[in-house]
């Protein structure tokens, strides 16, 4: 093992928490213990460090309609395994130190890190070689708690020298040398006791306020430095404010992801065969695509005729022709519910509908088991400070990127998993929808958001997306579906996903998916897939809507109390509706448990609020 090498990420995180630009700490190793903080490396590291590059690198996946969505020609897994490829190069994730700003535990001193000793070529860590004379040991150094970062995505270093302000003839401000900083602890709470001071000029100022929106600017003239670390590269200008950071705060990092099912008739194996020479057979004109396939011998790798693979790409071609403009959900919903004949002999997608039980037959409209499902999970950008607020690839420019140029690829996953896909019934969902206490309600939900998301765009135009009654119902079932099901099933809440279906145009769709689909040991061991059953479903259900009437916050929860603060929720707290942000396609916003079991003065908020009603009479 090389003695650079910091950890061994789970490919799943880095999709999400360990994307390009995230910030990662890491342990050096058991001999020292030293905190290393690394930033995520861009995309063409990924092509320097694990080769051969782009999609000529074994580990690529492919999905047609993700890779439409998202133009792109395939995809790649995260090179998190370091063993020797074909051609001996090392399969390498890549990270850029950050902060390079490091402080000693013992002397508190603050400096650079090649302003600090390191023992042998290549390591990682770093080490206070006075501190080890007066203590006897190994003394390693670690980053700084505090980092600058701004709405845009840059990332940079905290201005010590400026907070401190030296006076001005003090030499401690010339970075070629080590910086003479240290941070003192004095006997007042908080940031306020951390008095940073510099030992030649005995300037001095305590850290207190440095976590306000606009305190670098005020205070200190401070402007976004438009540093992009991860890539090596820096714009030339940004309009965001800069704002102080901790360096392992859940905002700085916030990954866009874009995923989809593997459905019929692209779960055929055949596209995932074809690999890379999918896409390149699709843009060939139709009499060129048997020379392309004995130029490449495609008969030879895929045992087939040529006649064998032109007639399956055809198929390919004109089922992705039928889609249109159809969007990835619409599809996936089309098949849950009508399922087409080739379903039941997919090897990725497997199902069974259920008709529900008698005393759900007035709430839901549909059951479905998916016993076997693929999914493709790719990200593309991220964002600091706030969520994302449409996760719309075609808004590229409102989001970092994780790469420098204009690669034909990105990085995703492929899990397999199960779960269960359950529909409302429309005639009762569009008479809910009318009450007008539900549209002033999702109104608004609606308005909060749309102001989030024209604030983050500094723009006054609209968006192609309103948040309806029928969206925050599903999702605020789908989350308490998840704590229902991580109860009686025993799967943790962060091991259940969900995945919405919502649209009224061009088509209604009213349904949502809860399933497994994820690497580790929780995948597909058919825990979950059972509770589908419709003997199950009639237990399961009323469970989870029983366990939304009352909340420990009660009753500032059911008030809206508890939201003022994040106006993009209302009924919905951590007591009662949050799960895990990485199985919440909203990042645990647009909430709203009293759609689900009304209000104490208005019962008739809730959709479910007659199964409550009913079961008290019993």
């Amino acid at each position: 093992m090389p003695n650079n090498e910091l950890g061994k990420p789970r490919r799943s995180q880095v999709i999400h928490n360990f994307g390009p630009g995230a910030i990662v700490d890491f342990g050096a190793g058991a001999n020292t213990g030293a905190a290393i903080s690394v930033v995520v490396s861009g995309l063409e590291e990924w092509d320097r460090n694990a080769r051969p590059e782009g999609l000529m690198h074994p580990q690529v996946i492919t999905e047609p309609r993700l890779q439409r969505q998202l133009k792109v020609k395939g995809f790649r897994l995260p090179p998190v395994n370091p063993e020797n490829s074909e051609d001996g190069y090392k399969n390498w994730l890549i990270g850029v130190r950050f902060p390079q700003w490091l402080q000693c535990p013992v002397c508190n001193r603050l400096k650079l890190a090649n302003h600090w000793t390191r023992k042998q070529v290549g390591d990682p860590a770093r080490y206070c070689t006075s501190c080890e004379v007066k203590e006897g040991r190994t003394v390693c150094v670690g980053p700084v708690r505090f980092i600058v970062a701004c709405a845009n995505g840059h990332l940079d270093e905290f201005p010590w020298n400026l907070w401190v302000r030296h006076t001005p003839e003090c030499p401690g401000q010339d970075f070629k040398r080590p910086s003479p900083l240290k941070i003192q602890q004095t006997d007042k709470a908080g940031l306020a006791g951390l008095l940073l001071v510099c030992t030649e000029c005995k300037a001095s100022k305590p850290l207190e306020g440095i976590f306000g929106q606009d305190v670098l600017k005020k205070q200190l003239g401070y402007k976004c430095q438009c540093k992009n670390p991860w890539l090596g590269t820096r714009d030339n200008s940004c309009d965001a404010e800069p704002r102080v950071l901790q360096r392992g705060a859940s905002n700085v990092y916030f990954s866009s992801t874009a995923s989809a099912l593997d459905i019929p008739p692209w779960a055929d194996g055949m596209m995932q065969r074809l690999g890379i020479y999918w896409e390149d057979l699709v843009e060939c004109d139709e009499q060129d695509r048997a020379m392309f396939i004995r130029l490449n011998k495609l008969e030879q790798k895929l045992s087939m005729t040529s006649d064998e693979i032109l007639a399956q790409v055809k198929l390919g071609v004109d089922a992705l022709s039928a889609s249109g403009g159809k969007k990835i959900r619409y599809e996936e919903y089309e098949q849950f519910t009508n399922p087409s004949s080739t379903s039941s002999d997919s090897l990725e997608f497997q199902i069974q509908s259920h008709t529900p039980p008698p005393e759900l037959a007035t709430y839901l409209g549909k059951i479905v088991q998916a016993k076997r499902l693929r999914e493709v999970r790719a990200i593309w950008a991220f964002t600091r400070i706030t969520p994302p607020a449409d996760d719309d690839p075609n808004n590229i420019a409102q989001y970092a990127k994780i790469k420098r140029g204009d690669l034909d690829w990105l990085p995703a996953i492929e899990v397999r998993g199960e779960g269960i896909f359950l529909t409302l019934d429309e005639a009762r969902l569009k008479k809910w929808e009318l009450t007008k206490t539900v549209q002033t309600r999702a109104g608004q939900l609606h308005d909060a958001w749309l102001k989030n998301w024209q604030s983050r765009r500094k723009t006054k135009e609209k968006p192609n997306r309103t948040i309806t009654p029928r969206f925050v119902l599903l999702h605020s079932l789908a989350h308490a579906l998840i704590r229902q099901l991580s109860l009686e099933c025993g799967y943790s809440s962060s091991a259940l996903r969900e995945r919405l279906y919502v649209d009224s145009d061009p088509l209604p769709m009213a349904g949502l998916l809860i399933y497994t689909a994820t690497p580790d040991s929780e995948g597909t061991l058919g825990g979950l897939v059972r509770q589908g059953l419709p003997r199950r479903i009639a237990g399961l259900v009323p469970a989870a809507i029983r366990a939304m009437r009352w909340c420990s916050n009660d009753p500032l929860c059911i008030k809206d109390i508890t939201t003022l603060s994040d106006p993009t929720n209302l009924a919905a707290c951590h007591a009662c509706m949050m799960i895990s942000e990485t199985s919440c396609e909203e990042f645990n916003c647009l909430l709203d448990r009293a759609m689900l079991v009304g209000l104490p003065e208005d019962p008739a908020v809730g959709f479910f609020s007659d199964m409550l009603v009913e079961k008290e009479e019993l």
